[in-house]
């Protein structure tokens, strides 16, 4: 699994935390991802950094910026993982 993978999943857990279920269902809303909600699993097609931004614009579109922060929050501590330029805009 990389590392945006992992970031996306965390992105979708805690934004289940807040709103439940429809995180899932707007995670398979985004473009290059693929969502299994029975097993808690994502795939990230090409682009992965393009990936993840699609997919925090997803709950920011819906639920405003707070959920950019959010999503920010969810993956602090693994950001440092990534070189600058492999990391998602939205999360800089």
């Amino acid at each position: 699994m990389t590392i945006l993978t992992t970031m996306a999943i965390r992105i979708i857990k805690e934004q289940e935390l807040i709103i439940g279920p429809i995180a899932w269902d707007e995670a398979k809303k985004v473009q290059g991802m693929t969502v299994q909600y029975e097993k808690r699993e994502v795939t990230l097609q090409q682009d992965e950094p393009g990936v993840v931004d699609r997919l925090v614009s997803q709950y920011e579109r819906l639920f405003g910026r707070a959920s950019r922060e959010v999503c920010k929050e969810a993956v602090r501590d693994i950001i440092s993982e990534l070189p600058q330029d492999q990391l998602p805009t939205a999360l800089r």
